[in-house]
């Protein structure tokens, strides 16, 4: 109960400390855009301006700090000086509450500026106040002079540091609140969780499947259904897992009993039966590396920076897919559509998964057959496409591809890959909040398709 309390006080004083660091900030931050604001404007003026007294462009630089200073509009912790020289010539009106002409630190401190030819915004801090300080210098002809804005911080500050003063007050408060209702409500609420706990405690690793008993419609049974929850994502983790390290090994125990078997036999002696054996240990070795960078793209497909979207041309992205697609073989590509729309997308993954199922046409269909690739929008939906001439996937097969590892029987005889590649495809597409639609003629052909959301791709 105590912990809770102390946690709470943390939290509070932890977001308090939070707030004053980036309200303050904030502060110092808009001050600063807002006498960049006045510097703009100031060397518009200078440009560009008419002195009012005579209608003609100014003659000096006391015309334009006069013109200037005269259209000034300053807030209560706001004030100007205009120098000719080093010698202060024109002052804010009287309303003006902040008078920087009567800080002889102040103006002391800016006194290099202001005989200067670059301009500052810089924060001053004298005895008396914390500044913001803007100094303009402007030469007109041969006469020099200088804007002085300054903008009064602490003002400001003191204002917000009442509110945190406040805040404070109103956290201890709220804080003991706290601290009285978790003692009232500690041995009502612990005592059915240390009965949740001692069931949880049944369930292990050797035993996934046990799940925490629901009774009732209060809190505690939410909390034993969210937790029944996790156990099930728990449970299928551990299981892709145990499928994945299966899956691996068998498919890393080919390879390596091929390359060992043959390393044994081989006959030192016998310069064919050498280059045959080195020939064929780097193809599996070649085989094995494929293997290995699929698995790692998988594994960095659970990572959350695996996407990451940016507005592109979808007819734009389909052409380029087009022509690096027509480098993989040489056959008849043609390019059926391209959808006329700008999305959000990761061209980068989306064009590697539509590159995939291009190699993929390549490597089941017969040289020389035609290739298609094509984009379209369909309702609320942009359809990527690649459509082959190949061997296909018989319907019962269809799920079987999809899965890592998964290769029908007429493919794994005649064509060598690690099996992941239509994985990779589909965790792209899923990814991107999609999905992958195949649709296939065992001996005619297959439809490859990555439908993607158009308000989320």
């Amino acid at each position: 109960m105590w912990t809770m309390v102390l946690l709470a006080g943390i939290a509070l004083a932890a977001s308090g400390a939070v707030v004053t660091v980036l309200q303050e900030h904030n502060i110092r931050a808009n001050a600063t855009e807002q006498l960049q604001r006045i510097l703009n404007q100031f060397r518009s003026q200078a440009a560009s301006g008419i002195y009012p007294a005579t209608g003609e462009q100014f003659m000096d630089a006391s015309q334009a700090l006069e013109t200037f200073l005269s259209r000034s509009i300053m807030g209560e912790a706001e004030g100007e000086l205009g120098f000719v020289g080093t010698t202060i010539a024109w002052v804010a009106s009287p309303d003006v509450e902040l008078r920087p002409e009567d800080d002889q630190e102040l103006l002391s401190a800016v006194a290099t500026y202001v005989s200067g030819n670059t301009a500052i915004i810089e924060p001053i801090r004298t005895r008396s106040a914390e500044y913001i300080v803007l100094v303009a210098p402007i030469s007109v002809g041969a006469d020099h002079g200088a804007l002085l804005h300054v903008i009064d911080l602490g003002v400001s500050l003191r204002e917000f540091r009442n509110t945190m003063l406040l805040y404070g007050v109103t956290a201890l408060i709220t804080l003991a609140l706290i601290a009285v209702l978790a003692w009232l409500a500690a041995d009502r609420l612990l005592r059915p969780i240390e009965d949740l706990r001692k069931a949880a405690q049944s369930i292990d690793e050797r035993d996934l499947k046990t799940r925490v008993p629901v009774r009732g419609r209060d809190d505690l049974a939410a909390l034993a259904v969210t937790m029944n929850r996790m156990l099930d994502r728990i449970e299928r983790s551990v299981e892709g897992q145990r499928e994945l390290l299966d899956d691996v090994g068998h498919e890393l125990r080919t390879p390596i009993t091929v390359v060992r078997g043959h390393l044994e036999l081989v006959d030192p002696h016998d310069e064919e039966d050498v280059r045959q054996t080195r020939a064929l240990v780097l193809d599996e070795l070649d085989r094995m590396g494929v293997l290995v960078n699929d698995l790692l793209e998988l594994a960095r497909a659970s990572t959350t920076d695996f996407v990451q979207t940016v507005p592109c041309q979808i007819a734009e992205l389909t052409e380029q897919v087009f022509e690096k697609a027509r480098a993989l073989d040489e056959r008849p590509w043609s390019l059926e559509s391209t959808a006329n729309i700008e999305a959000s997308a990761d061209p980068i993954r989306i064009t590697q998964a539509w590159l995939q199922l291009a190699a993929n046409a390549v490597k089941y269909s017969n040289p020389g057959s035609p290739v298609a690739l094509g984009s379209a929008v369909h309702g609320n939906e942009v359809h990527l496409w690649v459509r082959d001439q190949g061997i296909g996937i018989a319907p019962k097969d269809i799920e079987r591809v999809r899965q890592r590892f998964g290769r029908v029987d007429t493919a794994g005889r005649t064509v060598p890959g690690s099996g992941l590649g239509l994985s990779i495809v589909e965790t792209i597409v899923t990814a991107h909040g999609g999905s992958l639609h195949i649709a296939s003629t065992l001996g005619e052909g297959s439809l490859f398709t990555l439908r993607l959301p158009i308000t989320t791709i």
